[in-house]
């Protein structure tokens, strides 16, 4: 049982249309909320060789739990202690459903 000391809130982007300049509108919701661990990610393996792992910043592992079907990693965001992170990718290892691992980009602050 991984457990963990922080509570991820995932948000999905509503999708909300454009701006009159014709820029996307992003506005957040939040869905679902998970309690993990946070690490920093390296990314810098000269064994990785998937690009969207290498982009990220941090990994989020917690055990595994049914995510609510909105929860795709082109459309989420996490928020971890008021910190934004992009979802870059959401991986079940080897669909064991023992834990997730969610590899992020770090974005800011809210």
């Amino acid at each position: 049982m991984i457990e963990g000391n922080a509570e991820a809130i995932i948000q999905v982007d509503l999708g909300q249309g454009t701006d009159e300049i014709g820029a996307p509108l992003e506005e957040w919701k939040d869905v679902q909320s998970i309690t993990g661990w946070l690490d920093v990610s390296d990314g810098d393996s000269k064994h990785t060789f998937n690009a969207k792992i290498q982009e990220s910043t941090h990994v989020f592992v917690a055990d595994y739990k049914a995510l609510d079907n909105r929860i795709k990693a082109e459309t989420s965001r996490i928020v971890i202690n008021g910190l934004i992170y992009d979802v870059m990718m959401i991986d079940d290892p080897m669909g064991l459903h023992e834990q997730l691992e969610i590899y992020l980009k770090y974005t800011g602050g809210q």
